[in-house]
This record gives structure tokens, C-alpha cells and sequence, in this order.
């Protein structure tokens, strides 16, 4: 393949640039920040289509964030790229504290008890067990061997849906605090960027004049 990485990177330099990118979170920050204001649509769009990516990130559908992002920015008219950007609110250092709040305030809202989701070990414990009955269930599909879905049952009752229910709230206004924060920077960057423009424009049309004059200038 012409694009294929002559070295290939070890699992480690994968999970170590996943947890932290090189330059730090900071800069990959400041270019996330950097792509969304010079996207190509009003400011209003882009605000809303950053409404929806953070909010995602408050959802329990890990691995389909993306997914999830694009089709509420569709629903919501709001940028699919911003939507897409977003989503990196979400990440190794955000994760565990959104899932314990979303947990917490499910938990709060349904009535139930949270039993142990305070220790991340037991709250990442049970999406390993959940996929783990997954997969064998399916394998088991083939082999014919017994079917036992406790393991996901007790993930949808005390981490999936409490997650979901518990999501919606801080979801909706940590995002609503992205999207009011995002629309007058947005728009004042597009505002300077346009002055910009307008005066890199004024000043190429004076040259080329200028330089018209000089060249019809009788010797």
C-alpha cells in the first residue's frame, strides 16, 4: 500500500498516544479549537453542532460516539464536523468523571443504588464482563453450548441504564454552556478573519493598479 506506515507502531506508543497525544492534551485541544472556528458555516450551526458532540460524550454508547454525534446533528441542523470535534470532550482524562456523574445522577433519578460505582475498577470491570458474555454467548451460538446472559443483564441494570437516563441532564447543560460559550468567539473570529480578508483584497487591487499604471506610464 502506498500510504501504509513503514514502522509499525507498538500496541504500548498506540495506548500511550491514546491516553496522551504528543504535545499534550493542550495542544491537541488548541487544534481541535483551531479546526472548529474555521469551519465553513454560521456560527450558530457550528455552536449547535458542538451542543451534540459534548452531549454524546455523556452517553454510554462507547466506540459509537461518532455515530451517535452525526445523527443529533442532523436532527438538531447543527455542523457534523463540529459535531464530530466535539466529541473529543470525551477522552482518557474526561471519561471516568462523566461516567461516575451520569452514573450517579441515574442512579438518583430511577431510585436504585448505586452499588459500587465510587471504585472504577468495578464500573470498568462490568463493561469488560459485558462484552465477555457477548462474545461467548455468540461463540456459544456456534458451539452449542449454554447461553447465560447474567453478566449483561446485571451491566444494563446497574451500569447501562442508569448511565443513559443519568447522561441526559448534565449532558444537555454542559453542552448548552459549550454551545453559548462557542457562538460570540465564533463569530468574532469570522468576523476578524472576513476584516482580514477585505484588507488583504484592498491592497492586492492597489498593487495590481499601481503596478497597471507603471506599465502604461509613457517613457
Amino acid at each position: 500500500m502506498v500510504f501504509k506506515r513503514r514502522d509499525r507502531r507498538a500496541v504500548i506508543n498506540i495506548m500511550r498516544d491514546l491516553l496522551w497525544p504528543k504535545g499534550g492534551w493542550s495542544r491537541a485541544f488548541q487544534y481541535v479549537k483551531h479546526r472548529v472556528r474555521r469551519l465553513p458555516d454560521t456560527p450558530e450551526r457550528i455552536a449547535r453542532g458542538i451542543w451534540v458532540g459534548v452531549f454524546t460524550t455523556f452517553t454510554p454508547f462507547y466506540g459509537l460516539h461518532f455515530v451517535a454525534a452525526i445523527l443529533l446533528a442532523r436532527v438538531f441542523n447543527g455542523n457534523a464536523l463540529a459535531a464530530l470535534l466535539a466529541t473529543f470532550f470525551g477522552n482518557p482524562l474526561t471519561y471516568i468523571p462523566i461516567g461516575l456523574v451520569s452514573l450517579q445522577t441515574g442512579h438518583f433519578i430511577l431510585g436504585s443504588r448505586a452499588e459500587n460505582v465510587e471504585s472504577t475498577r468495578s464500573f470498568g470491570g462490568k463493561f469488560l464482563d459485558a462484552w465477555r458474555d457477548l462474545r461467548d454467548n455468540l461463540l456459544a451460538g456456534y458451539s452449542g453450548e449454554e447461553v447465560d446472559w447474567t453478566n449483561l443483564m446485571t451491566f444494563y441494570n446497574e451500569i447501562f441504564f442508569p448511565y443513559m437516563v443519568g447522561g441526559i441532564f448534565p449532558g444537555v447543560v454542559t453542552g448548552a454552556v459549550g454551545y453559548y460559550l462557542s457562538v460570540p468567539i465564533i463569530r468574532a473570529y469570522q468576523k476578524r478573519r472576513k476584516g482580514a480578508l477585505r484588507e488583504k483584497l484592498i491592497a492586492l487591487r492597489k498593487k495590481a493598479l499601481k503596478s497597471d499604471d507603471e506599465t502604461h506610464r509613457p517613457h
